[in-house]
């Protein structure tokens, strides 16, 4: 929640440094149910900021990651989604899944996006007024009318 906090607050370096000591404590002691989390903030706020580090680009995507930021983020949602796969958590499984289709839909790779998160969307029965639920619903819905 700490980095989160920064993140909000616009210090991405700060939050990544929280991320990583989090990141850390769960790799050295027990695999904590929340280590599929801690990648997939650390994945977002590395693409914040790369984000925030590139002058505002004056197209209809706007600013975006480097690439080298792009790759890192990328290794940090699939290892989230490994880790959640592992512990059987759907949920977070999910959110690493959303994270993952909104990098793949800006570089451009809306089918493997789209083909990606369905088959984690179609996993859930209930809950479908869950914010994560709905996000992934916008994002699919989304990626049908690329």
């Amino acid at each position: 929640m700490q980095a989160d906090a920064y993140r909000k607050g616009g210090k991405l370096a700060e939050g990544l440094a929280i991320l990583e000591d989090g990141i850390t404590l769960t790799i050295e002691g027990v695999e904590s149910t929340q280590q599929a989390d801690l990648y997939r903030l650390k994945g977002e706020m590395l693409l914040e900021k790369g984000a925030s580090q590139r002058p505002v680009l004056n197209t209809v995507e706007g600013a975006k990651a480097p690439e080298a930021e792009q790759v890192e983020a990328e290794e940090c949602f699939q290892r989230a989604i490994v880790i959640a796969q592992r512990q059987d958590a759907k949920s977070l499984e999910l959110r690493a899944v959303v994270s993952l289709s909104r990098l793949w839909q800006q570089q451009h790779k809306q089918d493997d996006a789209r083909r990606r998160l369905a088959e984690a969307y179609n996993w859930f029965t209930e809950g479908f007024e869950t914010t994560d639920l709905q996000e992934a619903k916008n994002l699919l819905d989304e990626l049908q009318n690329c």
